[in-house]
């Protein structure tokens, strides 16, 4: 199974969001983009218009952390975004959160579910066959830079062993020392901001990731 590696440009220097995209278009495989809105998480990000002017040739993943999803969808939409994911818990329904990944869909995104570190798999297995990705949170949403917290890994293992082909994503804590254990777990889809960011030498940063054991 490869290893997809996100950077999360919440991380990135603002002042030269550009370069910062540009120093791991080469080594990543795609770019994450959290959008807070300070009512779900307490803290707020940027929106679509920070992207319009960033030049990327990888795929840009959308992570909305916001309390109304389907409202903030068609801005991205426009950008071409290849997957927009939003959190289980502000959709509730069943018929809900269908509604808004058959809408993706037919924008043609990929539509991933979210889960906080405290909110069981079970409180998503009704979409699992439907969805394109399952963000599984190794933080408390809202924030950058945070710990890992090692006891989601037995509900990465559960969403592996019950879905062996999903793309199943972990964001929080993540570095050379907690990768290996979310791939053992059975994540393929690793989004790290700090981490990647935060190194002098980002492509070396991300292939560590992308090759932990």
């Amino acid at each position: 199974m490869s290893i997809i590696i996100a950077p999360s440009i919440l991380s990135a220097n603002f002042a030269k969001l550009q370069e910062e995209v540009d120093s791991v278009c080469g080594s990543a495989d795609s770019i994450h983009v959290d959008v807070m809105d300070g009512h779900f998480v307490p803290n707020v990000s940027f929106g679509a218009p920070v992207l319009k002017n960033v030049q990327c040739a990888l795929p840009l993943d959308v992570h909305l952390m916001v309390k109304n999803p389907k409202d903030r969808f068609d801005e991205f939409l426009a950008l071409g975004v290849a997957n927009i994911t939003f959190h289980a818990e502000v959709v509730e329904g069943t018929e809900q959160r269908m509604e808004l990944i058959e809408y993706l869909h037919e924008k043609g995104c990929k539509a991933g579910i979210a889960l906080n570190p405290n909110t069981p798999l079970e409180a998503v297995e009704d979409v699992l066959g439907s969805v394109d990705l399952l963000l599984i949170m190794s933080v408390e949403p809202g924030f950058g830079g945070q710990a890992f917290i090692e006891d989601v890994l037995t509900k990465v293992c559960a969403a592996r062993s019950a879905n062996p082909d999903l793309m199943i994503q972990m964001d929080g804590g993540i570095t050379d020392e907690t990768a290996g254990a979310c791939i053992a777990a059975g994540a393929n889809n690793l989004v790290s901001g700090s981490f990647i960011f935060g190194a002098p030498d980002r492509t070396l940063a991300v292939e560590s990731l992308r090759t932990a054991s």
